[in-house]
């Protein structure tokens, strides 16, 4: 069937039919490899299909942070955005639509980096490139912007340690809230904090929280205290901020007091907030300015044919050992380090950090 035919008939049964009409605007058919190179000069289009609504940083730093690189880089190429919302299959959907819209690289956060690979793997076969962002997909990944994970997990471990001082002892209970078992980042973040917290303390109940959500992280501590008795927790692991509001709320709701420590990750507002107030020991402080522009970088590189040299090294996805990769380092972020770090890199200002609520906290952390 040649393209002219398809559209005319695509304009006449569009309706009952739903027959993609993206030759008719010019793009190439669905479904046929494109070879037309990508050219910063004429501009062109790049996806970004993020994973979820419940972590703030997606439309808070992500998403503006790689338009406004993108736009620094090649100022006719344009951005278009997906949010999946937590569901594989609406992100399966979200690519297939991304592909149809004539995108030539598509930056890829992947609620589900096993369910997604088809995706990936068809748009490779379109000669669309995907860069794998923040989180490891499978399939034809064309390059990789991320952290260490497993550093990460063992930073979290340490700094726990560190929160405990001498009460880090093999006798000391701690509870693990991991993240959602079908997310590889959370297999790495866990086994990152084993080998810090392995054999220094005792690790008294574990679990892998479905969808990384605060309220089954609630639910989760108050079982843990119900078996263990609200005395004998040492300490929490919890893998990420957000997940850190239901293990507080749980431990404060038990009564529990002085809280004991209680780890984080991705220095959210509200975390550094807990931090400077004391009810939430620290966080992982990770540069998304760094991390999304390098991955704004990387998808001008890989749709332009130009050398990835922003990588700093490779990493394997199941699929291919050699995935050439940035990944940018982190570090631990506790009340003492909030002016060199969220706020010197711009992430946060001293004012929406210390709001009236935090005004005293922040005065005794030398903030105000």
């Amino acid at each position: 069937m040649t393209t002219m035919w398809r559209c005319a008939a695509s304009a006449a049964m569009a309706v009952a039919m739903s027959i993609d009409l993206a030759a008719c605007a010019g793009k190439p058919v669905y479904g046929t490899p494109r070879t037309d190179a990508a050219s910063v000069a004429e501009g062109f289009a790049v996806g970004l299909a993020l994973p979820e609504t419940q972590t703030t940083r997606y439309d808070a730093v992500d998403r503006p942070t790689i338009r406004k690189k993108l736009q620094e880089l090649c100022p006719k190429c344009t951005l278009d955005y997906k949010n999946a919302g937590g569901d594989a299959n609406v992100q399966r959907q979200q690519i297939d639509a991304l592909i149809r819209d004539g995108v030539k690289v598509i930056i890829l956060d992947a609620v589900d980096y096993r369910a997604i690979r088809p995706s990936v793997d068809k748009a490779h076969a379109l000669g669309i490139k995907v860069v794998a962002y923040d989180r490891l997909a499978q399939g034809a990944v064309d390059a990789y912007a991320s952290f260490d994970n497993t550093e990460i997990g063992k930073q979290q471990g340490e700094g726990l340690l560190q929160a405990l001082g001498s009460r880090a002892t093999p006798a000391s209970r701690i509870v693990m809230i991991d993240g959602d078992r079908d997310d590889p980042n959370a297999a790495q973040f866990k086994a990152g904090a084993h080998s810090a917290l392995d054999g220094k303390v005792t690790i008294a109940a574990e679990y892998d929280t479905d969808g990384w959500l605060a309220d089954n992280a609630n639910k989760e501590v108050a079982d843990a205290i119900a078996r263990l008795g609200k005395d004998n927790i040492a300490a929490v692991y919890s893998a990420n901020d957000g997940m850190a509001t239901g293990v507080i709320s749980a431990l404060q709701s038990a009564g529990i007091a002085p809280l004991p420590p209680v780890s984080g990750q991705d220095a959210q507002l509200d975390a550094v907030q807990r931090v400077i107030a004391g009810t939430q020991a620290f966080t992982i402080y990770k540069p998304y300015v760094v991390e999304a522009e390098t991955a704004a970088e990387m998808a001008i590189d890989v749709a332009t044919g130009t050398p990835i040299d922003i990588a700093n090294t490779t990493v394997s996805n199941g699929t291919d050992n050699a995935v050439p990769a940035r990944l940018v380092d982190t570090a631990i972020l506790d009340a003492s380090d909030i002016r060199q770090t969220v706020v010197a890199d711009g992430l946060y200002t001293i004012d929406q950090i210390c709001t009236p609520q935090y005004a005293q906290a922040c005065a005794k952390a030398g903030l105000k």
